[in-house]
């Protein structure tokens, strides 16, 4: 059957996943009795569209999923998505609003809700179907979503049982507030924005002494209003005297206590610092080692409320701040002020600056579950790759603070704890469970605050297998074999599972993490809409095609390295797929299709046992490196085995062998025999990487039985008599000849349609008759009028050694030497110049300091190629200074 001359992607994709996705061969069989292999999605927000990061997340656990099927374990890629709590009540209000409906407070909380599972099920699966666009063989009978009623059952039941025992409370801390959407957000859901702004100096009275002052550094003047303590460092001889007595609050005119604490470093700023407990992270931790006062002074909308002098109260935190600055100067108590640059933390979604705010929230002793998890990681029951990434996952759970689960939002789980008349709280799975709990007649009120999103999704690798049912799925599936993941949500996330999975399963979730780094543009850039530098994996998908996406997105996974990603590197990978599909029409058209009763041990042919004996390597190769989670050097196993060895060297070796010259009907028969059997192996070997294309041309090169798929096939187990060292090293050698010949042809600037002749100097009997063996190939591939042996070479003869032969290649009638010394004089000048400069701005230590990092990599990529280049062409020049 004939291929079609152009390779379309378009066409191909849609048709192989409906075909997939009714086969059935995605879905997992804990039946089966094969051996599992478990991989849990990271749920993607529903409110989500597929981008970079998520195809190059999902691209490798496809990989994964699809080689350990193929290598006959039972793999279940469980799928999913998260209910994403913010993120989703935004898009639904957001909706509401330009249709012009009521608002989610006009509404109620039973109607918004009822809107958003309405929403849910209009749009909710944009990301799924995109998901399938990307060729994941997800296990789709299984597909789970946060809020399921079995989740939702999952998480009651969690809150319960760690509320019993005594690891979730309810706590007066400090969270992250943000006063736009009127709820404490994650830390995650924070972002530190570099921005100018302000220092100021602020003098405080100290009580009884109307001549001294102790000075406080502050970019946020208004808080000074709720500070309880000034702290400085118990050794700073400037205070050691001020420690026990007070100072006097400015404005306000209570009096706050100057303390000693070793957390105050003496040489920033003045050595002296104020303390605000219920408005900074740090000054909290302060207040309770000292048991200072907690004046919160804002309400849930950063306005001033009545713990504030008057004049204050009612006044946005900006405004007050203007007023707090104005006053002070009035008083002469503003010393200076300094124009500085600082991080200030703003809300992801509301982009408004985000206020640490004392509140009473729901809390859960991280602490406590961390000590187990830790554990896990330190006994080798779950390993990191790369593994240095245990090092962080330790510093993290070690100085863990309790965790807020609790935010003030309709869309997610509603915590399960209702309220009498009195207060008091009873936490149960359902109301008529908390009703028993308070007694008939009590009247309950619910509580109005719904889970953090991260508290569901510690619970996916379990509860999306039936727990807290002792489910089959359960039993064959948990703990789970890997997951891969971003490492920015390994504390969020994967700390979070490890947690919640020892405390309840009792085992780890799962024995391997992968964390990958960030995908970046061509340049290192982090993506980002405002630099108009995001590159939309849909976008790309139909300019280049899936596979060449999926392919590019492998090659670059380097362990613990960030992918620079660009349409040129993209494009490369679709030519990688052109050239698979050329070749597959090359073998079509030359009759090289696969056998039904080939045996590769019968080959007889040196350059057939040869490529038999490549694929074993290539086999060899991919195994070792995905079992290393050496994704990257998987992909370039087979990349260069198909490109470099199957296409630029057998299929060029084999053309006399296939030509109608050749009488040897059992030679030809043979080799389009060991072709076709080679190119199925391909498509085999090719397929977790690029399943689309592989699929395409499995149906179409040969009859297959009825619903025969290549991604159902079994990964090869070659049997090792296929490798013939003899035939390896025989045609290792012819590579490496006309290797070198035409690197020394590129290096002398030799025309690509000039033939040479080739003399060759001590050559074994042995070599020379491989020369003879092969004399056509060596002279078609590399370009020679005829190969000789000599015993003193001819001037203007350039020489170059293969193995123990010197072999010599007269030029002087095919280029002009002097032009060409003159040339490659010229160009190392070019190169020396530049290595100096490259040198010189690496020498600077202000620009290595302040220039971003992927523009001093860039320099050093530039100056280490350069260095090559020069190293060639110096090479090169003394050759021709010697002829």
């Amino acid at each position: 059957m004939m291929l079609d001359k152009i390779f379309d992607h378009k066409e191909i994709e849609q048709k192989h996943y409906k075909i997939w996705e009714e086969s059935g061969v995605f879905q997992a069989d804990p039946a089966s009795g094969k051996d599992p292999f478990a991989i849990m999605i990271p749920p993607p927000n529903v409110t989500g569209s597929l981008h970079i990061g998520h195809a190059f997340t999902m691209t490798l656990q496809d990989l994964v999923t699809r080689y350990h099927r193929m290598k006959g374990r039972d793999a279940l890629w469980l799928p999913g998505t998260d209910h994403a709590g913010i993120a989703t009540q935004m898009v639904v209000e957001r909706k509401l609003a330009a249709e012009k409906l009521p608002s989610r407070r006009e509404m109620g909380r039973a109607a918004f809700v009822e809107k958003v599972w309405e929403w849910k099920g209009q749009s909710g699966g944009t990301i799924t179907s995109q998901l399938r666009k990307l060729g994941a063989s997800l296990d789709w009978s299984r597909e789970r979503f946060t809020m399921d009623e079995g989740l939702n059952r999952a998480v009651r039941k969690v809150f319960v049982e760690l509320y019993r025992e005594g690891l979730i409370y309810r706590d007066n801390r400090l969270v992250n507030w943000d006063p736009k959407l009127l709820t404490a957000v994650s830390d995650l859901e924070v972002v530190a924005k570099e921005v100018k702004g302000h220092m100021w100096y602020i003098r405080y009275p100290i009580e009884g002494d109307q001549e001294r002052f102790i000075t406080i550094a502050t970019t946020r003047p208004e808080t000074m209003l709720g500070d309880s303590a000034v702290v400085v460092h118990p050794d700073d001889e400037r205070y050691k005297d001020l420690i026990g007595k007070f100072a006097v609050l400015p404005l306000v005119g209570r009096l706050i206590k100057i303390i000693g604490d070793e957390y105050v470093d003496p040489e920033l700023g003045t050595g002296a610092m104020k303390v605000t407990p219920a408005h900074d992270f740090n000054d909290f931790e302060i207040g309770r080692r000292h048991g200072l006062e907690m004046i919160n002074i804002m309400d849930i909308h950063a306005r001033m409320n009545d713990k504030v002098p008057e004049e204050y109260q009612g006044l946005d935190r900006f405004d007050a701040r203007k007023k707090v600055l104005n006053e002070l100067e009035a008083l002469d108590l503003l010393e200076k002020i300094e124009d500085i640059t600082h991080t200030v933390p703003y809300g992801d979604r509301s982009d408004v600056v985000i206020e640490p705010f004392l509140t009473v929230q729901w809390y859960c002793d991280a602490k406590t579950l961390a000590e187990p998890a830790i554990r896990a990681v330190e006994d080798g029951r779950t390993k990191f790759v790369p593994d240095n990434w245990k090092n962080t996952y330790f510093e993290w759970l070690n100085n863990i603070q309790p965790w807020c689960i609790s935010r003030q939002l309709w869309w997610g789980h509603q915590i399960p704890a209702w309220y009498d008349e009195d207060g008091v709280v009873y936490v149960a799975e359902t109301e008529a469970e908390a009703q028993a709990q308070a007694g008939v007649g009590a009247k309950l009120r619910r509580d109005e605050d719904v889970l953090d999103t991260w508290f569901s999704s510690a619970l996916w690798p379990f509860s999306t297998l039936g727990w807290p049912e002792k489910t089959v799925d359960l039993k064959a599936y948990y703990p789970g074999s890997l997951l891969i993941t971003g490492f920015d949500i390994l504390f969020f996330w994967v700390a979070r599972m490890m947690m919640m999975g020892l405390h309840f399963m009792k085992d780890v979730p799962f024995h391997t993490v992968y964390l990958h780094a960030l995908v970046r543009d061509a340049k290192g850039q982090k993506m980002s809409k405002s630099k108009g530098n995001v590159i939309d994996p849909l976008d790309i998908i139909a300019k280049y095609g899936t596979d060449s996406l999926r392919f590019c997105l492998i090659s670059m996974a380097a362990q613990g390295r960030d992918i620079r990603l660009s349409d040129e590197r993209i494009e490369g990978y679709r030519n990688f797929a052109t050239k698979i599909w050329n070749a597959t029409r090359y073998c079509v058209m030359n009759e090289c299709l696969p056998q039904t009763d080939f045996n590769p041990l019968s080959v007889r042919g040196t350059i057939n046992q040869w490529i038999i004996s490549q694929v074993l390597e290539t086999q060899k190769s991919i195994d070792q490196n995905m079992a290393e989670y050496r994704f990257n050097d998987a992909a370039l196993a087979i990349y260069q085995f198909v490109w470099g060895t199957f296409c630029d060297w057998y299929l060029e070796f084999t053309k006399p062998l296939l030509s109608d010259q050749n009488e040897d009907a059992a030679m030809k028969d043979e080799t389009r025999a060991t072709t076709g059997w080679v190119l199925d192996q391909i498509l085999i070997l090719l397929n977790p990487f690029m399943p689309f294309i592989t699929e395409e041309l499995y149906a179409k090169i040969a009859p297959r039985a009825a619903g025969s798929l290549v991604m159902a096939q079994s990964w090869p187990n070659y049997d090792a008599a296929l490798n013939n060292a003899g035939a390896v090293a025989e045609i290792g050698w012819l590579i490496r000849l006309i290797t070198e010949i035409r690197s020394v042809r590129a290096d002398m600037n030799v025309p690509a349609g000039a033939k040479i002749a080739m003399l060759m100097k001590d050559a074994h009997p042995d070599t020379m008759a491989r020369c003879e063996e092969y004399r056509e190939i060596i002279q078609r591939m590399a370009r020679l009028s005829s190969i000789d042996k000599i015993v003193q070479p001819p001037k203007g003869s350039i020489q170059t050694i293969v193995d123990e032969a010197t072999i010599i290649l007269p030029i002087a009638e095919i280029i002009d030497l002097d032009k060409e010394r003159a040339r490659l004089r010229k160009e190392i000048e070019k190169l020396n110049a530049n290595i100096d400069r490259i040198n010189q701005k690496l020498g600077d230590e202000k620009f290595v300091a302040n220039a971003p990092q992927e523009i001093v990599e860039e320099q050093k990529s530039r100056r280490e190629e350069s260095e090559v280049t020069l190293k060639k062409l110096s090479q090169a020049l003394s050759q021709l200074e010697a002829a």
